[in-house]
């Protein structure tokens, strides 16, 4: 049985922290709006924006070595370091505003302050972590960046990871206080609560099964109502397609000419979680350690100290699986079905491009309890197997697309925004920076598909992200400006207690 279409402005597919930061910003500029959120899980936050399914950093490079690549030549690359950074710096103004509006309250319950730190081991990998920090600690960006490798230094900053350490290997270390862990999940739930209270539509286990133009332009999404298999049709000017790993498949029946070539190839992960407060008590930090040679960016190890339900944890990962679903909710057959004629080449070419991937997450797959222990054992050498569990956490569905610098099948590791040439619809693919990153991305959104309302809503957005459209590496006063207020408004300068 079905019923008539519902118009609206706004249909945000997907209840996860893309389409809360995409709703929490329209509702701002487009308070008229009528806006409908529809989610096939029975509750916000429940897939990769879960504080289970991701690492919970607050990505701004201060410690991720993979976004300060080397060069060929030997000389290091940190622009996107600088670009990532100053991504974050827009998600914590946004924050800030909505907590100093009181729109949203209590900033502790989803951001909490945490030293990042960086850990190498080797001669040739103390010299790059030297040298990086050579670079970044004179970056307005990143002051206050520390570098030692000393042995007395290191034991103080990172005590779990330094006791019973015997190898005679160099070892270094940066440390930046700075740093953040984000409870994304608790982020989410936020800010979908604040979107309710303003009269925002949320549409719980109601699962979209395709959507079509309309003759009059607009977008007709067809929606199962989990609860009573019942069928509804709504339709909207525009429609924001923010379900994670299950994104691709409904960008696909678009049908627009930006959603062909484009393939997906899911990843899942899994964390070592402590189960021993004593040892959960002695790290307090994120520490990102180097991928080894040949590993995808994905696999940077590193051991996190984590705020979950005002809980302090630990968790160390990530372990890297295959599965064919793109969500942990999802079929078996969505890789298959995700194969089209006009992707298939390009997936093929990824197949054969990306042999090392394969051969690296079959490794992943096989790997047995006790050789993840090893590996847990290069950062903290005194591990017992009986302080430690594993979480499976989410899927990650990487992008695969033609590009003119990789040419045919190119895996891409990073987020990818892609949208109708009209901005009638667009659709979030992709993984890491993700999360942190979500002001950035939805403001570029706005950019594309909104840009008859731009000029009207820029002093808006400059209210609500001062540093929207400036540079901050060359506004040291703006930067300093902005550090020190949203500290302040996040809590930020203080550490506070938690539950043990």
């Amino acid at each position: 049985m079905s019923n008539r279409p519902g118009k609206t402005d706004v249909i945000l597919i997907g209840a996860g922290v893309m389409s809360a930061t995409l709703g929490a910003l329209l509702q701002e500029l487009a308070p008229e709006w009528e806006i409908k959120v529809f989610e096939k899980l029975s509750t916000a936050g429940e897939e990769s924006s879960n504080e289970w399914n991701n690492a919970g950093t607050g990505h701004s490079a201060l410690c991720e070595l993979n976004y300060t690549s080397e060069k060929p030549d030997g000389s290091i690359d940190i622009n996107k370091a600088l670009k990532i950074n100053e991504q974050f710096q827009l998600s914590k103004q946004f924050w800030s505003y909505l907590i100093n509006k009181d729109l949203i309250r209590q900033p502790q319950d989803f951001i909490r302050p945490l030293p990042h730190m960086s850990m190498v081991i080797g001669e040739k990998n103390v010299d790059f972590l030297k040298r990086r920090f050579d670079l970044l600690s004179n970056q307005l960006l990143f002051q206050g960046m520390e570098y030692s490798d000393n042995t007395e230094k290191l034991k103080e900053w990172m005590p779990l990871i330094m006791e019973g350490r015997s190898s005679n290997e160099p070892i270094a270390a940066t440390k930046i206080d700075s740093g953040t862990d984000v409870n994304f999940g608790a982020l989410t739930r936020i800010l979908f609560n604040h979107l309710e209270s303003k009269g925002v539509e949320m549409n719980y286990n109601h699962s979209v099964e395709d959507m079509k133009r309309t003759s009059d332009g607009l977008w007709e999404v067809k929606v199962i109502d989990l609860e009573n298999e019942k069928i509804e049709y709504h339709t909207a000017k525009f429609v924001f397609i923010g379900a994670g790993g299950g994104s691709l498949p409904l960008l696909q029946k678009t049908g627009i000419p930006e959603s062909k070539h484009i393939g997906g190839f899911p990843v899942s992960g899994l964390f070592m979680v402590c189960n021993n407060p004593a040892v959960i008590a002695k790290h307090h930090a994120k520490v990102y350690g180097k991928a080894k040679v040949g590993a995808p960016p994905m696999s940077v190890p590193h051991l996190d100290t984590r705020y979950i339900d005002n809980k302090k944890s630990l968790l160390f990962g990530p372990f890297a699986g295959f599965s064919p679903k793109f969500l942990k909710t999802g079929s078996n057959l969505d890789l298959l079905t995700s194969v089209k004629p006009n992707n298939a080449f390009t997936m093929l070419a990824a197949g054969v491009k990306e042999l090392p991937l394969t051969k690296y997450l079959i490794q992943q797959v096989l790997l047995s309890n006790e050789k993840r222990m090893e590996e847990l054992r290069e950062f903290i050498p005194e591990a017992k197997d009986e302080d430690w569990d594993i979480v499976v956490a989410g899927q990650r569905v990487q992008v695969i697309k033609d590009t003119e610098a990789g040419g045919k099948g190119t895996l891409q590791f990073g987020t990818e925004l892609i949208n109708a040439a009209d901005g009638s619809v667009a659709a979030l693919l992709g993984a890491s920076p993700g999360a942190s990153t979500a002001v950035h991305v939805m403001l570029d959104l706005i950019e594309r598909c909104f840009p008859h309302y731009i000029e009207d809503w820029q002093p808006k957005i400059k209210e609500m992200v001062p540093s929207y459209g400036i540079s901050l590496v060359e506004n040291p006063e703006l930067f300093q400006e902005i550090h020190a207020s949203t500290t302040v408004a996040l809590g930020l300068g203080e550490e506070l207690p938690v539950y043990s």
